[in-house]
């Protein structure tokens, strides 16, 4: 008798193919108060995780970039600054509420950015096409991690970028104080902002499930990238991966 197989949704295990459609309803729930949201729980830093991410992603005038489950399109509207007139920047999400929040930002602040609801797992675009492919917060709530990161590996020029901005694994000494805030806080303000505490327990498990800095930059040498490194911001709340394309 075969094993079913199951992943991770939270703390939650569900079979694989139910995953997405369930990451996709907890979205399709707080897409109008994502942004308000996001400033909230991280006090305002995300911008500057975000900008150091971009920062690291070294985009030149003129390059194709990618930007994967781009959400409500922070890092892609920064990257298009970066690419110019000349470049390309393309925003992906599976998630078609999030997407056109995010395709409305972009038109909002003048960028000309296409847009694309696919899966992660699917990349529908031609291999070795982008200069440089990102993806912010959005990985851990990928079923399958290591085909998702295949396939940026594949729509990437050898030599291209890869940034992974993610949720980590926290410092020792802070996680007391950072389990508090992430099972207690972070509920409490989810139903108080967006009416919605199960979302943003969710959002506290799903951290906890993901690959530690280690672990991650293992799966990005597997998956095609190599000269690996990741930076650790605000105490390993968060890391930023860069790999280059073999």
């Amino acid at each position: 008798m075969h094993e079913k197989k199951e992943t991770h949704f939270g703390f939650e295990r569900v079979a694989p193919e139910d995953k997405a459609a369930r990451v996709a309803q907890v979205f399709d729930r707080v897409a109008d108060r994502y942004d308000l949201m996001n400033d909230l729980m991280s006090l305002g830093l995300h911008r500057a995780w975000k900008a150091f991410a971009v920062a690291l992603a070294r985009v030149r005038p003129g390059e194709r970039v990618l930007d994967v489950a781009s959400g409500s399109a922070d890092l892609a509207q920064a990257l298009a600054r970066r690419a110019g007139p000349g470049g390309q920047v393309l925003v992906t999400d599976i998630n078609g509420s999030m997407l056109a929040r995010g395709r409305d930002r972009l038109l909002d602040a003048g960028c000309l950015a296409s847009a694309v609801q696919c899966d992660a797992e699917r990349l529908p675009f031609p291999a070795a096409w982008f200069d440089c492919v990102t993806v912010g917060f959005g990985l851990r709530n990928m079923t399958h991690k290591d085909a998702a990161l295949a396939e940026m590996a594949r729509v990437l020029k050898p030599g291209g970028r890869l940034l992974v901005l993610e949720f980590s694994r926290v410092w020792k000494p802070l996680e007391r104080f950072y389990d508090l805030y992430s099972f207690k806080l972070l509920p409490w303000l989810g139903e108080r902002v967006a009416g919605d505490a199960a979302a943003y327990r969710y959002l506290a498990e799903s951290i906890r499930m993901h690959p530690d800095q280690a672990t991650l930059a293992a799966m990005m040498e597997r998956a095609g990238f190599s000269q690996v490194e990741y930076f650790n911001l605000t105490g390993g709340v968060v890391a930023v991966h860069r790999g280059y394309r073999v």
